[in-house]
């Protein structure tokens, strides 16, 4: 690699201005130099060798001559010069100043004939003149002089000539000129003078970096060879020693991973693992261990641990302490309405309320939910209106208790009718006290005693039997019994002490929530407890806004609502989902940083979704301990079939798992039982029917188990053997399609044929068929012919009329449904 060597260098070395090595190089080279100009190869030896030629001598004999010998001591006085000197006259200007500086400096001979200049003085001779040896040494007594009559001695003399050489002595006859541009010149000796003159030039650039790690190297090299090699042994007890001085300090949740806690601990992973299997512990590296092991762990390791506190936003935003008994208030009670279809829910909260409210929704029906408040002397009365116990359910479902006391409205010439069923096992599920509301007791056919015995069915025993369930005889139309009805409603209140913090910040539920196309997402909530103000900033589920306005029930603005008040507000993003919570928050950055958050989570949780109990996953959850009751919905084709379903299911009860029949009905498997089943983690058993699609699809989308059978031993036998964990179906029913009688034809020699239609899947000659007649199973059968029109085909997909004739079963009739399936086996 070239060393940058620059002009006002090289001019300095050969004491020279700058200016004169710059117009020598403008003469042989095109661009122009400067003072900081660096000089390549080619350049510098054009100055080298132009200064040369200037100031070249005859001969370097005497030179060299000079430098073999040895140095020989120096006496204090100087000897007389030699009469060739005597005869050439003394030097004048630097040649002088170079021969006293020969004679006077001992060092000159023992460097190889090179002067030293006197302390404090500036040697400002040229390079040339440095390098040139002296005319005359200082010899001891006895040696000759170089100079005399002699070839060397006259190559000495006109070696000291420089600039002019001298006339040679009348003895001299041949004048010798040494011309440096052509002789060969030892290239090395200028190298070894421009190391001593600028040792450091161009080594800053490309030299340090590579010289300070050399040098590290080195001292690394010379530690380890001074100092003994350090045991294993000796390296640990030396770590643990330092530990146990430094008395190292460790956070740590309430969960840790093996790799982590090593981390803090500041140690290998083998090192914890190894105190982990001393304290009879076996995990790997990625596992996670519990807050009370990793602290004993730490003790091994003398660390001290602290338990970490991890603030979540909710925790920082959402004040969720616990109200002290000074702080409570009583708060109005919240009453759900729930029955079968037209028996009077909302005539009879019309007629509490005394506004026509049904004359305003279509037909007569409730169109969505509604939250009421009715004033009753000094209190009130919060009423929710639903459609049925669908929107009930599903608010329990999300999580969201709502509701503290469900009035059942059953009317007394009906009785009791499959919804209102449904109705009475969501209430128990809920866990709400029960009124039951004898409405249309102005009819002639009322009968109220039959009303109490069919209740007494259901686990419901009226208070004149001896049970706990008041019923209370009111009449819609009439308005008798609606003060009782209330009364009743606020002695159950007082019962269950119902209060409420109104001095903090608001907390509640989302009972229904709409986009209204001018004021944006519309929710209707109810405060359960704190206030909630105009301008509050408000997080509901996954959406946040500020609160722009309040109205009340009557279309009324407010300002506030307290505890068991409803009210619709605006300012939300988005509209929320009904039984989502709602809570007032004092930072509006960090409720919108946690409604991302909680985004996200669900969207994890739709990957992973939570594991429902299943036959097939029971044992497993019993063994976790996860389980403790079995929650069963049971559907049938007849009530006695339900009854002997409910009692044999409830006799598999034992000290691990209680099995509960939450409901039981006839008919095919709804909506609402999956809806059911899934707020209460239970699995869907029937007997001799089958979901509608709509139940279907839900409960595949929520993860529902639903298993039919058509002998009532294999379910017993079939849930036994999953609470034992000896549960091993090696079988699977695979439903390919769904079809439709639409004609039934009559032919000779053949039998009944079915013209049907396909309306989903498909369905081939090798499959099964099960006729379903009004959600009822009738039978399960084998295809003995199936044709398109007069052609036999193995296969007619959805949307394709075909001709289906059945192998034993010919009762068929227009309207039925032919499921077909087949039977797949599987290893889990």
């Amino acid at each position: 690699m070239m060393i940058k060597y620059r002009v006002h260098e090289v001019a300095k070395d050969l004491d020279i201005p700058s200016k004169q090595v710059v117009d020598l190089l403008a003469k042989y080279f095109d661009t122009p130099k400067k003072h900081m100009t660096a000089l390549t190869e080619e350049e510098l030896n054009v100055v080298f060798e132009t200064v040369t030629q200037d100031h070249q001598v005859d001969s370097f004999d005497a030179y060299f001559a000079d430098t073999e010998k040895p140095a020989a001591p120096v006496k204090k006085e100087a000897p007389a010069a030699p009469p060739s000197q005597a005869q050439s006259g003394k030097p004048s200007g630097p040649q002088g100043k170079q021969q006293n500086q020969n004679q006077n400096g001992a060092k000159s001979q023992q460097q190889g004939g090179r002067p030293a200049p006197k302390s404090g003085e500036r040697d400002n001779r040229r390079p040339q003149q440095q390098n040139r040896p002296a005319q005359s040494q200082a010899k001891p007594a006895g040696q000759p002089s170089q100079t005399q009559n002699s070839p060397k001695g006259q190559q000495g003399q006109n070696a000291g000539n420089t600039a002019k050489p001298q006339q040679p002595s009348r003895g001299t006859v041949v004048r010798r000129t040494v011309d440096t541009s052509r002789a060969t010149v030892q290239l090395d000796k200028y190298n070894e003078k421009f190391e001593q003159l600028a040792p450091d030039a161009g080594k800053r650039d490309t030299f340090v970096r590579k010289q300070k790690l050399t040098q590290k190297s080195a001292q690394y090299r010379n530690k380890n060879r001074r100092a003994r090699r350090e045991t294993e042994a000796e390296r640990l007890r030396r770590i643990e020693q330092e530990r146990q001085k430094k008395g190292l300090t460790i956070t740590v949740g309430d969960e840790i991973t093996v790799g982590e806690l090593a981390l803090r601990l500041k140690a290998t992973s083998a090192e914890v693992i190894k105190k982990l299997m001393q304290l009879g512990v076996m995990a790997s590296i990625n596992e996670v261990i519990d807050f009370d092991t990793a602290e004993l762990v730490a003790m091994e390791f003398h660390a001290k641990v602290e338990r970490e506190v991890v603030v979540t936003i909710e925790e920082r935003i959402i004040d969720d302490s616990e109200d002290s008994d000074d702080n409570l208030f009583p708060r109005s009670p919240v009453v759900v309405v729930m029955g079968h279809v037209d028996h009077g829910k909302t005539s009879l909260l019309d007629a509490i309320r005394n506004a026509k409210v049904t004359a305003s929704e279509a037909g007569g029906i409730t169109q969505h939910i509604g939250a009421y408040r009715v004033p009753l002397e000094d209190r009130e009365i919060t009423f929710l209106d639903t459609p049925g116990h669908a929107a009930f359910t599903s608010m329990r479902a999300r999580g969201a208790q709502v509701t503290d006391i469900a009035v059942l409205v059953v009317a007394a010439d009906d009785g009791i009718m499959p919804q209102t069923v449904e109705a009475i096992n969501h209430a128990k599920a809920a866990g709400v006290s029960i009124i039951v509301a004898i409405n249309k007791m102005d009819k002639p056919s009322a009968d109220p005693d039959r009303i109490k015995q069919q209740l007494t069915e259901y686990e419901l025993v009226p208070e004149e039997w001896g049970g706990d369930t008041i019923c209370v005889p009111v009449s819609a139309a009439t308005h008798q019994g609606i003060d009782d009805l209330l009364e009743t409603i606020l002695l159950v209140a007082d019962m269950k002490e119902l209060k409420a913090n109104p001095n903090r910040a608001a907390k509640g539920a989302v009972i229904e929530a709409r986009l209204d196309k001018g004021r944006g997402p519309v929710a209707t909530i109810l405060v359960q407890n704190g206030t909630l103000h105009v301008g509050d900033i408000v997080v509901a589920g996954t959406s946040v806004g500020r609160v722009r306005a309040m109205l009340n029930d009557h279309g009324e603005r407010v300002e506030e609502a307290g505890p068991s008040v409803p009210v619709e507000i605006t300012g939300l993003d988005e509209t929320p989902s009904a039984g989502d919570t709602f809570n007032a928050v004092s930072d509006e950055k960090l409720a919108r940083e946690l409604v991302e958050q909680r985004k996200s989570q669900i969207k994890e949780e739709q990957f992973a979704a939570v594991q429902k109990v299943t036959l097939d996953n029971l044992f497993s959850q019993m063994q976790e301990g996860d389980v403790k009751e079995l929650n069963v919905v049971v559907k049938a084709d007849v009530q006695g079939s339900v009854e002997a379903v409910r009692q044999s299911l409830e006799k598999l009860s034992n000290d691990e798992v209680r099995v509960r029949v939450i409901h039981g009905g006839v008919g095919a498997v709804s909506e609402s039982d999956v809806m059911l089943a899934n707020a209460s983690n239970a699995i869907i058993v029937g007997f001799n029917v089958r979901p509608d699609p709509i139940a279907e699809e839900n409960a595949q989308r929520a993860g529902v188990d639903m298993r039919m059978y058509r002998v009532i031993y294999d379910c017993i036998e079939e849930i036994e053997s999953a609470m034992k964990g000896m549960l091993a179906p090696k079988f699977r029913e695979v439903v390919l399609g769904r079809i439709e009688v639409r004609a039934v034809y009559t032919i000779s020699n053949v039998g009944t044929v079915s013209g049907c239609y396909v309306l989903n899947g498909k369905v081939n000659r090798q499959c099964q068929i099960r006729v379903v007649r009004d959600g009822i199973v009738i039978t399960e059968d084998r295809i003995s012919s199936l044709k398109r029109f007069k052609d036999d085909v193995k296969e007619v997909q959805q949307g394709y009329e075909c001709g289906i004739a059945l192998e034993r079963f010919n009762d068929i009739k227009e309207g039925d449904i032919y499921e077909a399936f087949i039977m797949e086996e599987y290893q889990e």
